[in-house]
C-alpha cells in the first residue's frame, strides 16, 4: 500500500487524540504541582520560620486534594477540566480512597482546614533553640505532616485564636515608684499609651492577628524574674537595654563591663518565641511589655552611620555590594569588590525600592513590623528621646535592683557625633525632596502611632 492510500478512520483518530490530549493533560498538571511544591515550601515541613507564606483554608484544602490525586496516580479532578479528564479519574482514583483527612466531627471547628481564618505555614528558622525537635513523625504526604505536627498544639492555636486581639492594656504598677520626681514621666507615659491605644482602634482594623505568632513575637526578650517582655528595636538603644536584661537575669553584675559581642553574639538572652505556644501565651498576658523607639529618620540616618561609615564585615560584602552594584553608574571594580563607600542617597534608593537587591534588615526596618504594636499592647512606650528618664523610671517601675541604672554611653563609635535632628538635615541636604518625602511615607505609620513629628521635608 502506497503512503498515500494509508487512511485513519474516525474512531482510531478520536482514540489517538483522546491519549495525547490526555498525557500532555497529565503532564502539565504534573509539571504544575511540582513548580507549587518547590514555591510554597510543602515539600519540607517545619514548624517556625519568620516570614511565613499565608495558606487560607482553601488553598490547603484545594493542595489536600490534590496530594490525594497525584498520590493516587497523578490524576487530577477538577470540574472545568475536559471530558478527558473525568475518563482519566475515573478509572485511576478508587471508589474509596486511602488517603483521606482524618476529622472528628466534634472538633471541626478546631480542625486546622476549618479555620475560617488565613492562618501560615508553620516552618522553623535554623535559628531557632528548637531546632531539630521533631514534633511527630509520619510517612504520609507533606499536608498529612502539617497536620499531625499540629495535634499536639491544636488546643493552644485555638485559643490564640480566641484571644482578644489586641491584647488588653495592664494597668502600670506603681507600687514600687515612691520618688515623687516622676510624676511627669508618669504622666507623659500615660499620654503616650493612651494615644497608641487610640490610634490602633482608629486605624488598625485588626481583631486577629494576620502574621502567625511566631514571627510576631521573634524581636521580644524575655526576662522571667522580673517578668519584663522587652521588644528590640534596633539604633533606638536596644544594646543597653540588653545590657540591663542580663543584669537582671544575674548573668552580670553591672552592665558598664559587657561588651557589644556579649551583648549581641552571647545569646544569653532567651526570646520568647523560644518558649511554645502555652509559654508565648502566658507572658503575653501576665507579663509587662515595653517597647522603646525613636523618630523614624534619626533612626534611619543612625543605621546608615553606624552600618556604611564604618569597617563592616557583613554589611559592606552583602549589602553595600548589592547596592553600588544597582544604584552607582560605572561604579569602579575596587567598590563593586568590597561594597564600601555606599552614599546616603544610594542607600536611600535601595530602600525605597520595590525590587531591592537584598531584603530588609531590622536595623532600618519599621517598628510597626519588628513589635507590632497594633496586636501587642506595649504597658510602656518608651523614646530614645527622653531614654535615660524612661528607662530609669522603668526599672524602679519593675523593682529593679536601686542602684542598677540604664547606662548613657555610646556602645560603638564613641568619638563619633551622636545622630539628631542637626545630623539628619546634613544627610536629607543631598536628597531631592521627592525622596525626602518618600521616606517619610515609607515610615509614615511609625511617625503616626508613635505621635512623631512631621520632618522638615
Amino acid at each position: 500500500m502506497q503512503p498515500s492510500e494509508v487512511v485513519m478512520n474516525p474512531k482510531q483518530v478520536f482514540l489517538s487524540l483522546l491519549i495525547f490530549g490526555v498525557a500532555g493533560l497529565l503532564l502539565f498538571m504534573y509539571l504544575q504541582m511540582w513548580i507549587e511544591e518547590q514555591h510554597t515550601g510543602w515539600g519540607s515541613v517545619h514548624y517556625l520560620q519568620p516570614g511565613p507564606r499565608i495558606m487560607t483554608r482553601e488553598k490547603i484544602q484545594e493542595h489536600n486534594t490534590n496530594q490525594v490525586r497525584h498520590q493516587a496516580g497523578h490524576a487530577y479532578f477538577s470540574t472545568s477540566n475536559s471530558s478527558c479528564a473525568y475518563f482519566i479519574c475515573f478509572f485511576l482514583l478508587p471508589k474509596n480512597p486511602k488517603y483521606h483527612m482524618p476529622e472528628d466531627p466534634k472538633k471541626k471547628k478546631e480542625n486546622l482546614l476549618n479555620s475560617e481564618r488565613a492562618i501560615r505555614g508553620l516552618t522553623e528558622t535554623s535559628h531557632s533553640q528548637r531546632e531539630g525537635q521533631a514534633l511527630g513523625k509520619t510517612t504520609e504526604s507533606p499536608t498529612f505532616k502539617l497536620i499531625e505536627k499540629h495535634q499536639g498544639t491544636k488546643t493552644f492555636f485555638k485559643k490564640f485564636r480566641e484571644m482578644n486581639w489586641p491584647l488588653d492594656i495592664h494597668p502600670l504598677n506603681r507600687s514600687l515608684v515612691k520618688d515623687n520626681k516622676w510624676r511627669r514621666t508618669d504622666e507623659t507615659q500615660e499620654k503616650r499609651r493612651s494615644f497608641l491605644q487610640e490610634f490602633c482602634k482608629k486605624y488598625g482594623g485588626v481583631s486577629h492577628p494576620q502574621s502567625h505568632l511566631f514571627h510576631m513575637v521573634s524581636r521580644i526578650y524575655v526576662e522571667d524574674k522580673h517578668k519584663i517582655l522587652y521588644c528590640e528595636v534596633p539604633k533606638a538603644g536596644c544594646s543597653n537595654w540588653k545590657r540591663i536584661l542580663m543584669v537582671l537575669n544575674g548573668l552580670a553584675p553591672s552592665a558598664y563591663n559587657i561588651s557589644h559581642d556579649a551583648v549581641h553574639y552571647g545569646k544569653h538572652l532567651k526570646k520568647l518565641d523560644s518558649f511554645d505556644l502555652k509559654g508565648i501565651y502566658t507572658r503575653l498576658n501576665t507579663f509587662t511589655k515595653a517597647v522603646f523607639v525613636r523618630d523614624p529618620m534619626e533612626r534611619l540616618v543612625s543605621a546608615f552611620r553606624d552600618k556604611f561609615e564604618h569597617p563592616n564585615s557583613y554589611y559592606h560584602p552583602v549589602f553595600g555590594k548589592a547596592i553600588i552594584k544597582k544604584y552607582r553608574p560605572n561604579a569602579c571594580e575596587e567598590a563593586l569588590n568590597n561594597g564600601s563607600g555606599v552614599t546616603f542617597k544610594e542607600f536611600v534608593h535601595y530602600l525605597l525600592d520595590s525590587h531591592r537587591p537584598v531584603g530588609m534588615d531590622i536595623h532600618w526596618e519599621k517598628v510597626s513590623k519588628l513589635c507590632y504594636p497594633c496586636l501587642i499592647n506595649y504597658d510602656f512606650v518608651g523614646k530614645f528621646e527622653t531614654l535615660e528618664e524612661d528607662a530609669n523610671y522603668f526599672l524602679q517601675m519593675i523593682g529593679a535592683p536601686k542602684e542598677l541604672k540604664f547606662p548613657n554611653f555610646k556602645d560603638r563609635h564613641s568619638s563619633d557625633e551622636r545622630t539628631n535632628a542637626q545630623v539628619v538635615r546634613q544627610y536629607l541636604k543631598d536628597l531631592t525632596r521627592t525622596e525626602r518625602q518618600l521616606i517619610y511615607d515609607f515610615y509614615y505609620l511609625d511617625y503616626l502611632m508613635f505621635n512623631y513629628t512631621t520632618p522638615f521635608l
